[in-house]
């Protein structure tokens, strides 16, 4: 199974919006001083890197958020998928990620808990390396192939038919800068990943509020 290519294009397959919370300093102020974090990647062993905490934005504030995707996608109704079994993403959490706790780790959101996802970055100081970035698949001959998972498939693993894929087999097709405050909401079944990632101290890590939802 190869997967098939859309050059990704802005107004279609991804929406950014700059200086999106009228209160970001005060977000990040509150946000980095939580102390109820979970811990990922590589203190645990799970896939996400990092550490977390739920609800980083208040109601009032993701409601401004779901109001702006719901107009930019066209999407009349949005809401959180779970699976029978009850899995659901982490809608809404924090995630601080420092330079050495992970790298980019391209993949795809499962289409059967969400059609977006999206990011808020809230670090003051970030690099703009530090964003988000869309890849393609590189063949074994060297040629480029596809971008994003379709139907039936729910994930590149059920797609491709293997568990884990290198760095190298991906290549970066499009890079989003990270700019303090920036929103950016995308299709859930292209393949991306955080750019990479910063900092040492709390204060300079790369925060971001995820978001997944279905439409």
């Amino acid at each position: 199974m190869a997967l098939p290519y859309r050059k990704p294009q802005e107004g279609r397959d991804y929406w950014i919006k700059d200086d999106f919370l009228p209160n970001a300093t005060e977000v990040f102020e509150r946000c980095v001083a939580r102390e109820d974090w979970t811990y990922g990647f590589p203190h645990r062993p799970e896939f996400w890197p990092g550490m977390r905490a739920p609800n980083g934005l208040l109601p009032e504030e993701l409601d401004r958020v779901e109001c702006w995707v719901k107009e930019k996608t066209g999407a009349k109704k949005i809401w959180q998928e779970q699976t029978p079994e009850g899995a659901m993403l982490n809608h809404n959490w924090i995630q601080l990620v420092g330079e050495k706790e992970s790298g980019p780790r391209p993949h795809t959101d499962s289409r059967k808990l969400c059609r977006y996802a999206g990011v808020i970055y809230l670090s003051p100081k970030a690099p703009a390396r530090t964003g988000t970035s869309f890849y393609r698949l590189r063949l074994g001959n060297g040629a480029l192939g596809g971008n994003f998972v379709p139907p039936p498939h729910a994930n590149i693993p059920e797609a491709l038919g293997v568990a884990k894929m290198p760095l190298e087999a991906w290549s970066e097709d499009l890079r989003v800068d990270n700019v303090f405050n920036r929103l950016i909401v995308y299709r859930a079944d292209l393949v991306h990943s955080a750019t990479s990632y910063c900092g040492i101290e709390h204060r300079d890590k790369r925060m971001t509020v995820v978001f997944f939802w279905m439409a």
